[in-house]
This record gives C-alpha cells, structure tokens and sequence, in this order.
C-alpha cells in the first residue's frame, strides 16, 4: 500500500513523504478498512510539527487520527459480515499526549480494533464521515458532558471552525438557544448555512454586551470555548451564575492564569474536554448520536479543501490558511 509517513517532526514539506509499506494484516479483534478519506485535524499537524515540545512517540507514524471506507478483512473474532460495510475510524493514530498507535489513516489501508470502526450513515459521504471522529466527538462531550441542554442558552466561540460548526448541530439537534460567536462576515455566513442563530463578529462587535442584550441580562448557561486564554475575560462576562465554560483547546498559552475568584463568584465550572478522552459510556451515546443526526439529515460536516495522498504536506499547512471547513485527503485505495 501506499501511506504517507514522518519519521521526525518539523515542516510539513520537510518530514512528510508518500512511500511503499506492506499490507496490514488483522490481528484478533480487528479489521482492515480500505481507507477512501483521511481527516486532518490541529492535533495531527501539531504532533508532526512538534508543537509545545511534543516528541515522537514511534520511530515511524502514519498521520491522521480520523478517516473513512469500507472493511475489506476481519480478524478471528469478528464477524465477517462486517465485510463491505462503509465506516467512520476514531482513533486511529492514537491519542492525544499519549504514544498511542503509530499508524494512522494517511494510507491505503489501516488495521485497528473494530470497535475503533463505526457503521457511517448513507446520508454522508467517505470525505464527510472522515470528519466525524474529533469534531464530531468532541462537539459531543463539549455540550452534552454536563447533562441535557434542552432549553439552555450555549455561547459558541468560534462556531465557524471544525469543532464549533459541528458543536452548533448537536446542540440544535438537542433544542438549545444558540449564540455563535465569528470573527469575520464570511464565518457568519458559514454559520448561516446551518441556522439562523444570532451571530456577533468579535472583530467588529462587543461580545459581553451584546450577549447581555440577546439573555436581558442573564448571561449564558455554557459556552463552548476554542482558546480558553484568549477568551477567558469575556467568557466570565458573558457566563450566567453557576455556569459551565467547556474548553477544548488553548492555543494562545498552553498555561493559562485562571482568575479564581471571577470564577468563584460565579460559581462556575470549568471543564476540560478533550475528545481523545472519552469514557466507554460516553463514546458508546456519542457514536448513537452522531449515527443518529447524520441518518437523519441533521449533521453534515463542511468540507473546505480536499487532496490526493501525495499532496499531503500541502494539505497540512492549508489548515494555516483559515479557510472554513476541514481539510480531508482523498485516496483511490488498490484492492
């Protein structure tokens, strides 16, 4: 098979390259997908860059924890009517700040646990079901982890990126009042693509005020949070009492200084939601829900740019560009 691999972090252009690997073989309990998309999110192009000091955790790594195909071999123990059958990967190049597995969906093919394979929806295509695994289950545990939202109001900061567009269809789906936060007219206009929702550029607009004036004063029950440092101030503004900020990403500063007693005084929580991390129970409904909002129609993930296998490293520094929707490789895997 063909597969893109680094065998030390740095530059895209410098470290990635398309090389020749044998065939995966199932052990016990696995299946080999024919991988037909790779989804490329922040946290695969920070480990090949080595983001904040990040070290290989393998001498050789196939990128890319999300991807989409077919099954096309099982392992002893598993059905081999799951041959054929069109699936999402979660997964599959390991967790995030952990050493994880080595090889993930920028290739051919892939073998991994079948249950790290899940039946994806005929209503999605493979480029849209290789989205599904870290935007679809973090956007999951980010407005679900705290229990139902039926009838809350749910600040999202940057509801036009990956995570934040997908956060906004699970939380209408669950009969939430949403407010999207933007930071320019052409991601206001990507949001309205999936709901008229108030909308506030931060750029352009005072977000406390105007989310003061959207809840006649109250604040918001939570907020879904893509740079907790960044905006941590105007979260606690915008917070109503005993409110929850769910934050799933801190880029600006890695460590960031909490104002306790701005938060105490709340009596806030703050959660950390990583969606590498979910707990049996908690993927099982993730993966129900997911499955659920794509058969009927009501989650589609935004496909900004897609490339072949060979173009990779372009593919990763295109997740620089700012361009709405994700970035997804595409392969014409060989039987």
């Amino acid at each position: 098979m063909r597969a893109a691999t680094y065998s030390r972090t740095g530059p895209a252009a410098e470290v990635l390259s398309v090389i020749d690997m044998p065939d995966p073989k199932p052990a016990s309990g696995e299946v080999v997908v024919r991988i037909h998309a790779s989804g490329i999110n922040p946290a695969d192009v920070k480990r090949r860059a080595g983001w904040n000091g990040m070290q290989m955790a393998h001498p050789l790594v196939i990128p890319h924890c999300d991807g989409a195909g077919v099954i096309v071999q099982t392992g002893d123990g598993v059905s081999g009517d799951r041959i054929g059958e069109r699936v999402w990967l979660w997964n599959a190049q390991g967790g995030y700040g952990e050493a994880g597995r080595a090889y993930g969906t920028a290739a051919e093919r892939i073998a991994l646990p079948s249950e790290q394979a899940v039946r994806l929806s005929d209503k999605l295509s493979f480029e849209e079901g290789a989205c599904l695994g870290v935007p679809g289950l973090t956007s999951w545990l980010l407005v679900l982890a705290d229990g139902p939202v039926d009838g809350k109001t749910l600040l999202i900061q940057g509801a036009a990126g990956a995570v934040g567009h997908m956060a906004l269809q699970v939380a209408l789906h669950q009969n939430a009042d949403v407010i999207a936060v933007v930071s320019s007219d052409a991601g206001a206009k990507h949001v309205g693509k999936i709901a008229q929702v108030p909308t506030i550029n931060r750029h352009t607009e005072d977000v406390a005020a105007c989310v003061r004036d959207l809840t006649d004063g109250t604040g918001v029950d939570r907020i879904i949070e893509v740079d907790l440092a960044a905006n941590l101030e105007t979260d606690i503004a915008c917070l109503a009492e005993h409110g929850t900020i769910a934050s799933y990403s801190c880029s600006s500063d890695p460590t960031p200084t909490l104002p306790y007693y701005k938060l105490a005084d709340l009596g806030a929580v703050v959660r950390f939601v990583q969606g590498f991390r979910l707990t049996a129970d908690q993927r099982k409904a993730a993966n129900a829900m997911l499955t659920e909002l794509s058969d009927a129609g009501a989650l589609r993930p935004a496909i900004g740019a897609s490339f072949p296998l060979t173009d990779i490293a372009q593919a990763h520094e295109k997740m620089h560009s700012g361009a709405f929707g994700q970035t997804v490789l595409t392969l014409a895997a060989n039987d």
